[in-house]
């Protein structure tokens, strides 16, 4: 098992490994027994096949509720966050309470901001169980979704703790693997060619073996754990972790939240970055899209106008300005600020060298 150290404001480290939940005895015992309260909100379908085991790493004699919420995008909705804040006071939790968000990125993202705005924040522990949630467990992010715009309404509230069992990883349809890859094929994107080599000669991501997984989540990880560190807020760096994140936010709330996952949207939206770019990788990374069923198609089926309103209100713009993360070259990501017509230029040519193959 590895262990990452997360230096942000308040540090805390990250379990990755299998049998990482063992942590919660050896490492957290005396956290969640000085809780007067635990309450875990988890997928329901993780809890429906994890969830015993889970149990069994829980201190026994803890005061420990549990509350289902949606699988996917749909959890993070203004009614589902009202729903745990209810439950929450219905069963009297209180400061000096503890959260622990299980299941992939969308749990944690919703349980965490139920944990930043819970009677003015309290702690909460992340159990990621997806590929994706590498990314998302990470980093203090927390949100919901608008009609407006994807992750709209939300906080910066880091964990006290991040543990990683590789042991769930082994029930992730094909589906949620080819979700979570995108976010690792981003981070090598953003900071190192050899690595992004390596994964681009990975015919098949739903063969990748146990240990090589491992390896590949623990430096996805230890990329975003040192841009967190160096600016915690986003007020800079840490927007280049949105490479290909502005197109990809536009597809999910113009397709409809839950119809695209969010790794297959990034894969788009970073295909779309690497066009504006001009960068020399990208007829490999679309072959290898397509090879490892990437719906890319999605970018013929949406029309730019209607993905330019969303675009418009991404959290990075400014005056009405799109400004994208783009490559200088693989690792030199910078800010750009795009011209409709260029967007829609670079738009028409990516679909088009889709079609293509």
């Amino acid at each position: 098992m590895t262990t990452l150290t997360v230096e942000a404001g308040n540090p805390y480290k990250v379990h990755i490994g299998a049998g990482a939940v063992s942590e919660l005895e050896e490492s957290y015992g005396e956290l969640l027994a000085g809780a007067d309260k635990i309450a875990v909100i988890a997928d329901a379908y993780v809890a429906s096949i994890h969830l015993d085991y889970l149990q069994a790493y829980l201190p026994k004699a803890a005061e420990i509720y549990f509350k289902e919420i949606p699988q996917g995008e749909n959890a993070k909705s203004i009614e589902t966050f009202m729903e745990c804040q209810s439950f929450l006071l219905e069963n009297e939790f209180s400061r000096n309470s503890l959260l622990i968000a299980f299941g992939g990125g969308a749990v944690g993202d919703l349980a965490g901001f139920v944990a930043s705005t819970f009677m003015r924040g309290i702690p909460f522990i992340q159990i990621p169980t997806t590929i994706l949630a590498h990314d998302s467990a990470v980093g203090g992010k927390t949100a919901i979704n608008h009609a407006a715009g994807k992750n709209m309404i939300g906080t910066f509230h880091q964990p006290v703790a991040v543990v990683y069992d590789t042991h769930f990883l082994k029930t992730l349809p094909a589906k949620e693997i080819r979700s979570g890859m995108a976010e690792v094929i981003k981070h090598a994107f953003i900071s190192n060619e050899g690595w992004l080599d390596e994964l681009l000669a990975v015919a098949d991501i739903t063969e990748i073996a146990d240990a090589e997984m491992a390896v590949h989540l623990e430096r996805g990880i230890a990329v975003k754990a040192a841009i967190v560190e160096e600016d915690e807020y986003e007020n800079g760096v840490r927007k280049f972790l949105n490479f290909g994140h502005t197109l990809a936010h536009a597809i999910e709330a113009s397709a409809g939240y839950g119809k695209i996952t969010h790794g297959e949207a990034v894969a788009a939206g970073m295909a779309y970055a690497l066009e504006l770019s001009g960068h020399h990788k990208l007829p490999r990374y679309l072959r290898w899209c397509l090879a490892n069923d990437y719906p890319l198609e999605i970018l013929s089926e949406l029309p730019f106008d209607k993905l330019l309103q969303f675009m418009k209100k991404d959290k990075k713009t400014s005056g009405g300005l799109l400004k994208f993360v783009l490559l200088e070259d693989t690792g030199q990501p910078f800010m750009e600020t795009v011209e409709e017509h260029q967007a829609e230029q670079a738009f028409r040519a990516i679909c088009s060298k889709i079609g293509e193959l």
